[in-house]
This record gives C-alpha cells, structure tokens and sequence, in this order.
C-alpha cells in the first residue's frame, strides 16, 4: 500500500470563530447593508475568515451540517438570501432548487494527532484502516444523518473495503455511535483530547495545521474519472433519501437576489479566498446548472 502523509501542513493565522446564529436567518437585507447565509460546517472557517474580509457588505452566517442546513430552509424554518451546501445532490433532494453554482471540490483525508499512540503509528506507516479498527482508537467523525461528511465517511469506508481487499468490512466494523460529533466541532476535539484520528476533509486539516494522512483517489471521493466507483455506496436519509457515493462538490445558490446578495455571492462562488482555504477549484468552476438568472454566469 502507498502511504502518503502530507508534510508540514499549512497553519491558518486565524483559528475558526463560531458562526454567528441567526433569528430566523431572515432574508431581509435590511436597505441592502446585510446579507443573510446558510453555510456547509466545512466552509465555516473559510467564510469567517476568507469571505468576510473580502466583501463590504455586512454577513450574517451560519454554519451546520448540509443535509441539516437543507432540512432548516425546506421546512421553513430558515430563509437565508444564500444557501451553500457541500453535496450539489441535496439540492435536488431535499430543496428542489431552480439552480446551482458549483464552485469548489474537497477530499477525504485521516486527520491524527502525533502525540497519541494511533498517531504515532500513522505516522510511522501503519495502515490507516488497520489503526481504525484497534477499539483502543477514538475515532471522530459526523453525523450521516445531518452532514454529507458523515455519509462520505461510511462511503470512504464501503470503498476501501473493496480497494484495500480487507478481511473485515471496514463500514461495518469502524463505525460506533459515540464517534459523531458536529461538522463544526470535529477537528476541535484534537485539542481537548477526545479523539486521536478523524476522518475529514482535507480544508479543515489544513486549516488548523493537523497531520494527516492522503488517502488514494479511489476512496477520497476527489476524482472526477472515478465517480463510477463512487457511486457503488449509498446512504439512506432518516426522510428515506437515498444519497449515493460521488465527487465532493460544493454548490451555492441565491434565494433572495438584489445587489449586495449578488456581489456577496459572486466572491463567495468564484473569490481567491477559497484555496488559500485548502479547496480545490478545478478550471471549469464555477459551473452552473438550472435556471440562472441573468448576469449571474457570465
């Protein structure tokens, strides 16, 4: 098996700060000075500290697991002028969106604290999956129910059996219950010592300088050419949604339009900010899908 472990991680000046919350995430701008967003937990960081420096225009965001954050606003329990979700497919299962921008891809990496002894074996090349199943290992990862990370991570696992030729179903054998924290809390528990190894994606790493271990294309859901293999894992929603196992892709669209939504919205799809935050933009994103209003794809 190839092992590849990133060298010294990128350390982000500024640690996340909680996303503010909101009364109601109304869509009100308010005479155009604010802009209300509802945002994937993975894009937290990168929208408090990347986003909000770089518009004028007043934000108020919050941040929670997409299949969650999509639940708030398809029942109407939040009304935010821009969605953002990390599975585009959630658009079309559970909001029915008239249109989607897709503007960034991510990976699915095995996050570990070197200090611990399931660190200090990662790094010294143990196999990642063999490490997981050592019950002494506090294994971090997310909801499925609430967050896409949560299912890919079931996904990645379903994969991996196959790819690595294990004995024991790693989907199976790896997750517990008392493993699932917060999409917005996970890496965090590094730092209180709850966990020694976490299965994320590869900007909240790198957004807090933790090593990590790259896992092979055929299992980190990044690679376009292989989104056939991905798509043999499933994952079934408590509403019975069937989500299924394909490239992470980010996707934002805009609720309510006037001026200040749709500058926010453009820096937000297309700004700088996003790889300087560990996200990968391919050269054919933002790509957008439905019906676009005009002036927004350009």
């Amino acid at each position: 098996m190839r092992r590849d472990v990133a060298g010294p991680s990128r350390r982000a000046l500024l640690s996340a700060l909680p996303a503010c919350v909101l009364a109601g995430c109304s869509g009100a701008l308010g005479g155009g000075e604010t802009v209300s967003m509802l945002v994937a937990g993975s894009l937290n960081d990168a929208v408090e500290n990347g986003l909000r420096p770089a518009v004028d225009t007043r934000l108020q965001s919050a941040a929670h697991g997409s299949a969650e954050v999509a639940r708030l606003v398809a029942d109407g329990a939040k009304d935010p002028d821009i969605v953002t979700l990390a599975d585009v497919a959630l658009f079309d299962a559970l909001l029915s969106a008239e249109w989607v921008a897709e503007f960034a891809t991510n990976a699915l990496v095995v996050v570990y604290d070197p200090d611990t002894v399931a660190g200090d074996r990662l790094a010294g090349g143990a196999p990642w999956y063999e490490v997981l199943l050592d019950d002494d290992v506090s294994l971090g990862r997310t909801d499925p129910d609430v967050d896409p990370l949560g299912y890919r991570t079931l996904f990645c696992l379903a994969l991996a059996t196959d790819h690595y030729g294990t004995d024991r179903d790693l989907r199976e054998a790896v997750p517990r219950p008392d493993q699932r924290y917060p999409e917005t809390q996970l890496v965090s528990q590094f730092e209180t010592g709850a966990i020694d190894v976490a299965i994320a994606y590869r900007n909240m790493a790198e957004a807090r300088g933790y090593d990590y271990v790259d896992l092979p294309p055929e299992i980190d859901l990044s690679d376009p050419a292989l989104a056939d293999r991905y798509g043999a894992a499933s994952y079934e929603l408590p509403d019975g949604t069937v989500v299924s196992g394909d490239v992470i892709s980010y996707g934002s669209t805009l609720r309510h339009d006037a001026p200040p939504t749709r500058d926010v919205f453009e820096t937000h799809t297309t700004g700088a900010y996003l790889t300087e935050f560990g996200f990968t933009v391919p050269d054919d994103y933002p790509r957008y899908r439905g019906n676009v209003p005009d002036g927004i794809a350009n």
